[in-house]
């Protein structure tokens, strides 16, 4: 038996690698048969977790192929400048700063908009450090949609200037648009 094979059963029958749960899932939310303005993750546990992670699916009413997400913490609408963020996906930049005006969020990935049928857009957003007294906090995204072969992929990352934890998120449509039907996200706290 070659050795690469024997570490291939072992893991089959033996488990060679001990797995440890390094994330728990806080709550998981799922739109209903009537679409939502918004998901709002709210009583977000301040201790056990180093980072938080929001992973889903969403579409939304917007009428186009592609719409995009914005993200608030904290209901903070941004005027006290707090928002800065940057993006890209490869042949376009993206860029927004609370500097010279108030920014009232984040914007992140592209996600399906109406007029894919059956598509959804992806989204996995981390959230550094969300209950630290003393740092600002910093999220990352990834995600994008594939709108039948003429989709996008996209990174982001933003700041939010503030050392207050972090104790509520909220999720919305860059466009004004309802989070359709079975969009569904989940947060998971990572643990320290």
């Amino acid at each position: 038996m070659s050795p690469i094979l024997g570490i291939y059963a072992s893991q089959i029958s033996g488990h060679l690698y001990t797995l440890t749960g390094n994330y728990d899932a806080l709550a998981t939310v799922t739109v209903p048969s009537t679409a939502v303005s918004s998901i709002t993750f709210a009583g977000i546990p301040q201790t056990g977790y180093s980072h938080l992670q929001i992973r889903g699916i969403v579409k939304t009413t917007y009428a186009n192929a592609q719409d995009g997400l914005k993200v608030q913490v904290n209901g903070d609408t941004g005027s006290s400048y707090n928002y800065h963020y940057v993006g890209g996906n490869g042949s376009t930049t993206y860029a927004g700063a609370g500097g010279s005006s108030a920014q009232t969020f984040m914007q992140s990935v592209s996600i399906a908009g109406a007029t894919g049928s059956n598509i959804f857009g992806n989204i996995v957003l981390d959230i550094l450090d969300y209950s630290s007294s003393v740092k600002n906090k910093t999220l990352r995204a990834i995600g994008g949609v594939d709108s039948n072969g003429s989709g996008v992929v996209e990174m982001w990352s933003g700041l939010y200037i503030s050392t207050n934890p972090i104790n509520s998120i909220n999720i919305f449509s860059f466009n004004g648009a309802n989070l359709s039907q079975y969009s569904q996200l989940s947060l998971y706290g990572v643990k320290a």
